[in-house]
């Protein structure tokens, strides 16, 4: 029994040392380990990116360029990253950062404008790829590229000449123009920019519809006679007609009147023209027989005219008036009290039936006279 026990932890024990992994692979291990068990925590704490930066600089440093590469495959899919991990692997060589630098979503502006400016194009060239770049990043990308251009011409013209490096004045001077020559751009561009807002301003305020001038005059003897005597017989087609006439508007605008039933729209109509209140009490009893019912000793006609203000009546009906005139409507108006109208087709069949009657009614009235 001993003897198996014996033989058993001697087995154990190599079996766990062919687990164990190589010296020189230890620190790749670790390495991304590491960064596995970053990648899990989905909301990592100030003290766990802190702990992870610690960790991870010198891994990263002393690890393998496979490893590295990995460590940044892995890291650039990562929402939460801390600054100083995010500027160790985008300064690395650009084979082992070239994936992190075009896909990682977690390096702040900062971090990528110092990036181009201390590391070589290739660095500058994988940030260009980027789909999310700020206006700041984009700025620096140019101003390095202007830079870089106007070192190398630089350094042609002088090496043509004499062998010998440019200075640092003259790689001041060339960035300073850079500088000069794109804030002298960003310049023509605002400028433009104002000239198009302000042209479309002008011809938006142009489009706009000059109000009509509207002033109601008063109604005329004989055009209330006429609208008492339409109104009294009950020909509330021609009644609206000539209250169009007498405020000079379209017939429809006085169809309109007529068919509010309420008596509101007619009896701010007839107190803004001036109408006689007794031709207003007939006109209105005429029209609407249910303004006739007295109530508490008068009737609702009377309450009507009452409550109609003439100065409110006038800039209403003035508002009307000037609604009507801008119109631009150019169909054929055919009145809704009119006796010839086409058939409606959200009517029932009895319509075109009675519309016949009243045609073959028409007819004999007219033999008769």
């Amino acid at each position: 029994m001993k003897f198996c026990v014996r033989v058993g932890v001697s087995v154990s024990d190599r079996f766990r040392e062919l687990e164990r992994p190589q010296s020189g692979r230890l620190k790749d291990v670790v390495l991304m380990a590491t960064v596995t068990g970053f990648e899990g925590l989905r909301h990592p704490r100030k003290s766990d990116m802190k702990q992870f930066s610690e960790l991870f600089e010198p891994l990263f440093q002393s690890s393998s360029d496979e490893a590295r590469r990995q460590a940044a495959a892995a890291l650039s899919q990562c929402p939460h990253l801390p600054e100083a991990v995010a500027l160790q692997i985008g300064s690395a060589q650009i084979s082992i950062a070239a994936i992190f630098l075009t896909r990682s979503t977690s390096i702040a502006d900062e971090t990528l404008i110092a990036i181009i400016r201390s590391q070589s194009p290739a660095h500058s060239t994988a940030i260009a790829r980027r789909e999310d770049l700020s206006p700041q990043v984009v700025d620096t990308l140019v101003e390095r590229r202007q830079t870089l251009g106007s070192l190398a011409q630089q350094a042609r013209t002088v090496r043509a000449a004499q062998p010998q490096m440019p200075s640092l004045e003259d790689r001041t001077a060339a960035t300073t123009t850079a500088r000069d020559d794109m804030r002298q751009r960003q310049l023509r561009e605002e400028s433009l920019r104002r000239e198009l807002k302000a042209l479309a301003l002008t011809n938006r305020q142009a489009a706009m519809p000059v109000p009509v001038p509207v002033q109601l005059a008063p109604i005329g003897e004989l055009p209330e006679a006429l609208l008492v005597r339409f109104a009294r017989s009950g020909e509330a087609n021609l009644f609206a007609f000539s209250l169009s006439a007498s405020l000079d508007a379209t017939p429809l605008l006085g169809e309109r009147i007529v068919l509010d039933v309420s008596g509101q729209q007619l009896a701010a109509t007839l107190s803004a023209l001036l109408v006689n209140r007794s031709d207003q009490m007939l006109i209105l009893q005429s029209l609407y027989p249910h303004l006739a019912e007295r109530i508490g000793g008068t009737t609702r006609a009377e309450v009507l005219i009452d409550t109609s203000n003439p100065v409110t009546s006038r800039e209403r009906v003035e508002a009307w008036l000037r609604a009507d005139r801008s119109s631009t409507e150019t169909a054929t108006h055919a009145p809704h009290l009119a006796a010839d109208r086409t058939v409606d087709p959200r009517q029932t069949n009895a319509r075109p039936v009675a519309t016949e009657q009243t045609a073959v009614a028409g007819k004999r009235r007219s033999f008769g006279r």
